[in-house]
């Protein structure tokens, strides 16, 4: 039995909340369960400097979790002068899987910068984030398209969404919340496209290595819960 209760194909509930920023191009606050992240979709008239006259724009991505995220304070990393590795390794991947569904070119020589912040942590901020991600960049290319500058079909091509799954127990389980992250035999990080490409998977063996029927358990697991999420971002975008 998973702490929760939930069956073991069972995910947390999700939630989508639109235009959750005012001043934002595009925004959404996701949450998986107790863990709740707030995606921002900032334009900039300008591209890094190595695409400048190439034609091409750029999505980047910047994470990071407020002080009271989880059950004790955390200093704040601008405070220290520096990111730590695993802020620095989430907003790469992040930035990673929304640039596997963009056409650079179509979108022109501009930068969407997307700001990952997490409200509150309980395991699944990278998964999360990058779902929520995809609902942001999405307003954001529609708020472009309302001023004549992209066409949203020729920029976005295709849903990304993302999704732990792991085995804790001896139970291969999906969505794993801190508890079962805290003490998962294996944890995994599966991030695919609504049609079915894998854009990228993270897989550690915290003990007991794992074995291949293992893993291909797991990804079907996260399979259809990449169904699952993709269904509800079509929803929540109409």
């Amino acid at each position: 039995m998973r702490p929760s209760g939930r069956k073991t194909d069972q995910m947390r509930k999700v939630s989508f909340e639109r235009n959750f920023s005012k001043h934002a191009e595009g925004s959404c606050l996701v949450k998986f369960g107790d863990t709740h992240v707030l995606c921002t979709a900032s334009l900039e008239d300008k591209t890094p400097p190595w695409l400048r006259n190439s034609g091409k724009g750029w999505v980047t991505a910047e994470y990071g979790m407020l002080p009271r995220a989880t059950g004790e304070r955390m200093r704040r990393e601008a405070s220290s002068g520096k990111q730590s590795g695993r802020t620095q390794e989430i907003q790469r991947l992040i930035g990673r899987s929304l640039r596997a569904i963009v056409d650079l070119e179509a979108l022109g020589e501009r930068q969407i910068s997307i700001d990952c912040d997490v409200i509150q942590a309980d395991g699944g901020t990278r998964t999360a984030a990058i779902t929520g991600s995809w609902i942001a960049l999405h307003d954001c290319l529609k708020w472009m398209e309302a001023r004549s500058m992209v066409k949203v079909e020729k920029v976005l091509k295709d849903h990304i969404a993302a999704i732990s799954c792991g085995i804790f127990a001896s139970q291969p389980v999906i969505d794993l919340d801190y508890l079962e992250d805290s003490a998962a035999e294996t944890d995994a990080n599966f991030v695919m496209t609504g049609s079915g490409g894998i854009v990228e998977i993270q897989g550690t063996a915290e003990g007991k290595p794992f074995s291949q029927d293992e893993f291909l358990t797991l990804l079907g697991l996260a399979r259809n819960g990449i169904d699952e999420l993709v269904a509800l971002q079509k929803q929540a975008i109409g």
